[in-house]
């Protein structure tokens, strides 16, 4: 942290010139994020971010993503440990929230920590969320019949995300497929993604008409997975949760789907069995 000079931290709107400075946020915060997860926000004109700086050095950061006009989508909400408690997480939040000021719907996933920082901003509960990791692939895991997404599934395949999700994720999604195919996989009209990060890989979304195809689609992502530690941020489905344990996941830590605002396109949620992560909902 650079030394108090007495000024107020410096809020201005990121650039990509700023990813360098959102990955050290990140590394200090133990989060999952690569450059190219930056990139979705910053080179989008969907999307965008703020950062908090003193004396050049960057203390904190909010970003978000635009999903057309269905909601907008808040992310990325970092403090340097040593700036915590000095209000720049108020800040920034106070900022987005005047640029989304009309805006109908405002949502994110909020940690335990962030949680009340948020509901202290009019945000309330739409969900539970936690995260599942899995450090070694067990044993005995048999193919289905899942095979890997071509692009010529794209156009379907995103049409249907967007009943899915409530709104249009097609840039997100195809560049999630670009980033790592290994993760992309198709089974009838259900169907997977994922991505690497800085520690794990992540698996998510995953948009499923049964719990057998989840299943499906998980075990052809693990079997295509290079010795990494993959994780998955899914919904409390006791039946999922209890797969996923006897697949050789841990259950970790919660999260808290929130929205400040009316969400008048939630899609189809009972089909979501895993988000793309906190970060892109």
């Amino acid at each position: 942290m650079p030394a108090d000079d007495g000024r107020p931290a410096r809020l201005r709107p990121m650039t990509p010139r700023d990813i360098d400075a959102g990955l050290r946020l990140c590394r200090l915060s133990n989060w999952n994020q690569v450059e190219d997860d930056w990139r979705c926000f910053l080179n989008s004109p969907a999307g965008g971010g703020w950062l908090a700086e003193s004396n050049g050095i960057a203390l904190g950061s909010v970003a978000y993503l635009r999903y057309g006009a269905s909601f907008t989508w808040l992310s990325m909400m970092l403090v340097d440990p040593q700036a915590r408690r000095t209000g720049i997480g108020s800040r920034l939040l106070e900022a987005a929230l005047e640029a989304f000021a009309n805006d109908s719907c405002v949502r994110l996933d909020a940690t335990p920590a962030g949680e009340p920082l948020y509901r202290g901003y009019g945000f309330v509960p739409e969900s539970e969320l936690v995260r599942c990791r899995l450090t070694a692939v067990p044993p005995g895991l048999a193919r289905g019949t899942a095979r890997p997404l071509e692009s010529g599934d794209l156009p379907q395949i995103l049409a249907n995300d967007r009943e899915v999700f409530g709104a249009d994720r097609s840039d997100l999604l195809a560049s999630f497929r670009s980033r790592a195919p290994e993760f992309a996989w198709i089974s009838q009209s259900s169907y997977c993604f994922g991505r690497t990060g800085h520690r794990d890989a992540q698996i998510g979304p995953i948009v499923s008409e049964s719990l057998s195809a989840a299943c499906d689609l998980v075990v052809q992502c693990l079997l295509n997975q290079r010795g990494r530690t993959v994780i998955l941020d899914v919904p409390r489905i006791p039946e999922w949760l209890g797969w996923l344990e006897s697949a050789g996941f841990t259950v970790e830590r919660p999260f808290l789907r929130m929205r400040r605002g009316e969400n008048r396109h939630p899609g189809q949620p009972h089909r979501q069995f895993a988000i793309a992560g906190p970060e892109f909902g």
